[in-house]
């Protein structure tokens, strides 16, 4: 069993508050509207139903002792996003060409009980902390530097503000599977944290496929961090934002509440933030989306599991594959 955590209340762990708001977003997701495509599903939809896995996490337990089942791996076969968020399984493909994904999954899904402690994977700057319940649910951004950003969705409860500065396996959450689908799937879906990697402000996997460099420190073995004094000590490298391409990128943004949500924030980094999520979790609200650094930032092994080592050691393929050692 996980260490034991102050309990949470069922709207934390669905992130269900504010009702009306979530209903207009839950509307969103199955409707769309004039900028945003309706989500699609299908039969094939039905494989995110893995209840052997979902009932002993719903209950507390760990589903697979130590190591941390790989839910959903990111989506190298994503349809475009003119077409909808599709949580179909038709062309979906992941980083060993096996189909432990759905076509639009873009993160790495860590199937762990409902409060487990979430920590930051590598060392930065908290620049966002929003929850949007047609979008993951409660989510957390780190700003690690040099391109490098991190998510965690599904969140129940924030233990960071933003603008807090935190170290390598900080505390940064407890988890819980908020947002639509946890609620949709509940109990047959396995709670999880989805987490993103974003490089350059563009989705990208942190395993790698042969010939790539895995994001991971450990390469495609990504491992729990015993926090230390050196912790401490890690810097965060400067990043390469482009300014002209960040502003080209607001002029395009067809949606006036969203632009006028990135207009408001006054600081500059928090800002750019807002613009990265906005494009990428809702990409078809800007008619251009440039490459949004100057220089394109070369992968390496810079993250770590993001959870305790007093709970996991490390990661479980279900479906019984070897990785390749990225």
């Amino acid at each position: 069993m996980l260490a034991p955590m102050q309990p949470l209340s069922i709207a934390e762990v669905f992130g269900l508050s504010p009702l009306r708001t979530r209903l207009r977003e839950a509307a969103l997701a199955l409707r769309g509207d004039g900028h945003t495509p309706p989500s699609r599903f299908d039969h094939t939809s039905l494989r995110m139903f893995r209840p052997r896995m979902a009932l002993p996490l719903w209950a507390g337990r760990p589903a697979h002792g130590r190591l941390v089942p790989i839910y959903n791996l990111y989506s190298y076969a994503q349809p475009p996003p003119e077409a909808g968020w599709s949580v179909r399984v038709t062309n979906a493909r992941d980083f060993m060409g096996t189909q432990l994904t759905y076509d639009s999954h873009n993160g790495t899904d860590f199937a762990v009980p409902v409060n487990t402690e979430v920590l930051a994977a590598a060392p930065g700057v908290v620049r966002r902390v929003s929850s949007e319940f047609n979008r993951g649910g409660l989510k957390i951004f780190i700003d690690h530097g040099g391109g490098l950003v991190t998510t965690s969705n599904h969140l129940a409860r924030a233990l960071v503000r933003v603008g807090d500065r935190v170290r390598r396996a900080q505390p940064i959450a407890r988890s819980g599977y908020s947002g639509l689908d946890g609620f949709a799937t509940f109990p047959w879906g396995a709670p999880h944290v989805h987490f993103n990697v974003w490089l350059d402000g563009e989705y990208v996997d942190p395993f790698a496929p042969p010939g790539e460099v895995a994001l991971w420190r450990k390469g495609n073995w990504p491992v729990a961090h015993a926090p230390s004094h050196d912790d401490a000590r890690e810097e965060t490298p400067p990043n390469a934002w482009c300014d002209d391409a960040l502003a080209r990128t607001l002029a395009s943004c067809v949606h006036e509440a969203t632009r006028r949500e990135i207009e408001a924030v006054t600081d500059r980094d928090e800002r750019i933030m807002t613009l990265v999520f906005h494009r990428n979790y809702y990409p078809t609200r800007f008619r251009e989306r440039p490459p949004l650094t100057t220089a394109t930032t070369p992968r390496s092994g810079r993250l770590d599991l993001p959870f305790r080592r007093d709970d996991f050691d490390g990661i479980w393929f279900p479906h019984g594959a070897e990785p390749p050692r990225g």
